[in-house]
């Protein structure tokens, strides 16, 4: 299967479950199983409870995905904001 073959979904980390797997409920309101991706792993970015996450799915298992992105709430680095 080609990298052009994934479908992207936007959701939100449920439940975090044994073997790095994650219950994330995506934006369309389906629940799924993910994983986290190899990059990912090998970075050691870790995957909380609560957090936005970019899942990629294969459209030939609707129920089983991988996180590629976590998107977190990082603090703004703008001098306005903060005076």
């Amino acid at each position: 299967m080609a990298k052009d073959d994934v479908i992207v979904f936007s959701g939100v980390v449920e439940d975090k479950l044994p073997n790095t797997m994650f219950r994330v409920r995506l934006e369309n309101g389906h629940e799924i199983l993910a994983t986290v991706c190899g990059k990912m792993r090998k970075a050691r970015i870790w995957v909380n409870v609560g957090e936005h996450v970019r899942v990629e799915m294969t459209p030939y298992d609707l129920d089983k995905g991988r996180i590629t992105f976590v998107e977190r709430n990082r603090p703004s680095t703008d001098q306005s904001a903060n005076a």
